[in-house]
């Protein structure tokens, strides 16, 4: 069974409100194997919502319509409706009676635009919403369906648990879609997928690389007659990725880098100390935002000013005058200089140009140095970030993590520099 969500509102298109709605909705579908094969959103214009609803109800089993049910003059769903089906709205005495009382109860007297939610299409009936003023409205036409629901999300979403879900579980043939993320990092998207071109290929269950900030996401999806039956089909899928890709999987799922590496730093029995320049402490909030991880983060510098990189990490000043504080040089010093100073088994060294400015030809902005020490070595990788600044110290941190992941993984600096 294959679904249009359409969602109305002009404040969506604008981007004044993040539509929360569609997803809550796609989510819930998809647990009771009802495939969301398009989301269309459409501004407060009728005749842009009746084409809409024409073009979903042309090549989806079920649309389901989001906002527009309420009293005021851009509330255009239900026109739009009537006309999408080429029925008039008429006035249902039984809803406006209830919308009266409703209104009564309340010291109120409706008014004649509050009492606009009380017409329908004579073809739909009315779906009950104990919640709000404005009821939901559902069709059934030639084998297809068709529901409105008002956009507010303590409205919207227990009317689709109580009424959409229910009625549409029970058409369904008991098919079921689970899914799974596996999440990775120290490779790219476009390497990822070359590895897994055949599964990416397969229709069921599905394999689909997504590009995130620093790391690539794998999306399992599989389609079954049993929840049993898509969990078996997904951990099929995920052994075959992971004989693959091996260690470059780092998770599943809402599991975060900087969880893993905290509970591979508590396993080993291992600490860490860092130094950060360019990424201003982000590495050690990042750490720090992980229960637990007391146990194995002694502490940060953020060292900024090349003062400060000399007198509490102990760069050398020759180093920072002949290379500069943005150099493999410095970043493997500030590395050395913290396990030091704070007696770390691990210690990390960030510096580097997150911009927008401070630039040269010689090292432009996003030029960062990674260090990794450890009692084995200490080893430097350079890396030439895209982005804004945010976006450029977001994935250094993330590029430490995945470096003291693996430095962790290997056995130490030494035999992550040799592998």
């Amino acid at each position: 069974m294959t679904c249009e969500i359409v969602s109305v509102g002009t404040e969506l298109l604008l981007g004044q409100i993040v539509d929360t709605n569609a997803a809550f909705l796609s989510r819930e579908l998809a647990a009771i194997g009802v495939q969301v094969f398009w989301r269309t959103t459409v501004g407060d214009n009728r005749d842009r919502i009746t084409a809409a609803l024409r073009t979903a109800l042309a090549r989806a089993d079920v649309v389901i319509t989001i906002g527009g049910l309420g009293p005021t003059e851009d509330d255009l769903t239900r026109e739009a409706i009537a006309d999408a089906l080429g029925e008039p709205l008429e006035y249902d005495p039984v809803l406006g009676a209830h919308l009266q009382q409703l209104f009564a109860a309340r010291g109120r007297e409706a008014t004649p635009s509050q009492l606009r939610q009380a017409y329908r299409p004579p073809s739909a009936e009315t779906i009950p919403n104990p919640y709000g003023t404005a009821p939901g409205l559902k069709v059934e036409r030639e084998g297809k369906w068709l529901f409105a629901l008002p956009g507010p999300p303590n409205e919207f979403e227990p009317m689709v648990h109580e009424q959409i879900i229910p009625l549409l579980k029970g058409r369904t043939a008991g098919m079921v879609i689970r899914s799974r993320v596996l999440r990775l990092c120290g490779i790219g998207e476009a390497d990822a997928e070359a590895q897994l071109q055949d599964l990416v290929r397969q229709s069921n269950p599905t394999l689909a690389p997504l590009a995130h900030l620093g790391e690539v996401h794998l999306r399992i999806t599989a389609k079954a007659s049993s929840p049993d039956e898509a969990e078996q089909l997904i951990a099929q899928m995920e052994r075959a990725v992971r004989e693959r890709l091996g260690d470059s999987i780092y998770g599943t799922d809402e599991t975060t880098l900087e969880q893993v590496v905290v509970n591979l730093l508590r396993e080993h029995g291992q600490s860490l100390a860092n130094a950060e320049s360019c990424t201003g402490g982000l590495l050690s909030h990042r750490i720090t935002e992980v229960p637990g991880s007391s146990e194995v983060f002694i502490g940060g510098i953020v060292a900024y000013s090349n003062a400060v990189k000399e007198q509490e990490l102990g760069v050398p000043r020759t180093i920072l005058e002949q290379y500069g504080a943005v150099s493999e040089q410095t970043a493997r010093a500030m590395a050395e200089g913290v396990r030091a100073r704070l007696g770390s088994y691990w210690g990390i060294g960030i510096t580097g140009i997150a911009g927008p400015s401070g630039g040269t030809p010689e090292k432009p902005v996003g030029m960062v140095y990674i260090s990794l020490s450890d009692p084995t070595g200490t080893m430097v990788q350079r890396h030439l970030f895209l982005g804004d600044r945010h976006t450029i110290k977001w994935r250094a941190s993330q590029a430490a993590l995945t470096l003291l992941r693996q430095g962790i993984l290997k056995g130490g600096c030494d035999s992550l520099s040799r592998s």
